[in-house]
Formats: structure tokens, C-alpha cells, sequence
């Protein structure tokens, strides 16, 4: 099987891929994560400014951690997303993890 690159870089900043679960790629987006992390607030009922600061705060948190890898994984990072959001909201995290399932 051939390796797939996993930065690209572009005239103005190197791009992180991001290993996809088929197998293809695409640059991270971390509008992405916040936006995962935003509908699972927002079904598990919470207010809209409570979910915004959670979600800037889990998305950093993410986005800190990506930007120190080489290669990185849809699944790793919605493994770390999961984790993050847990130490604010349990169930905002359980229906992040549940709404993968559905899928």
C-alpha cells in the first residue's frame, strides 16, 4: 500500500492532513471540531453561551494537540474531542460519542 502524505504545504503555512476512516484525507478544520463539539451541546440541551465557551475551550484544547503532530487520525481526534468535552459536560460527551454510532 502506498503512503499517503499527510502535510501539504501551501505558499503561506503548512496544512495538517487528516487520515479520514475510508482511508483518504483532508485538511484539519478546526471549525470542524467545534462545530461536532457544538451540536452535541446543544442535544444534550445546554444554553448557547455555555456551549460556546465549552466549545472554544475544547477546540483549543484539540487544536493545540494536532498542531504537535506529524499524522493524526479522525479517530484519534475524535477520541481526544470526547475526552476534552468530559471533563466539562458528561453528557454532551455521551452524545458526541453516540452520534459517531449513528453514522
Amino acid at each position: 500500500m502506498k503512503k499517503k502524505k499527510i502535510v501539504r504545504k501551501s505558499k503561506d503555512k503548512t496544512e495538517l492532513m487528516i487520515v479520514k476512516r475510508k482511508g483518504h484525507t483532508e485538511v484539519y478544520d478546526d471549525r470542524k471540531v467545534y462545530g461536532s463539539c457544538f451540536l452535541a451541546c446543544s442535544n444534550s440541551h445546554m444554553g448557547e453561551k455555555e456551549a460556546e465557551e465549552i466549545c472554544s475551550k475544547v477546540t483549543a484544547s484539540v487544536t493545540k494537540w494536532v498542531k504537535n503532530k506529524k499524522m493524526v487520525s479522525s479517530d484519534a481526534i475524535f477520541r481526544l474531542l470526547a475526552e476534552e468535552l468530559r471533563k466539562h459536560n458528561d453528557d454532551a460527551a455521551f452524545m458526541y460519542e453516540t452520534h459517531r454510532d449513528i453514522n
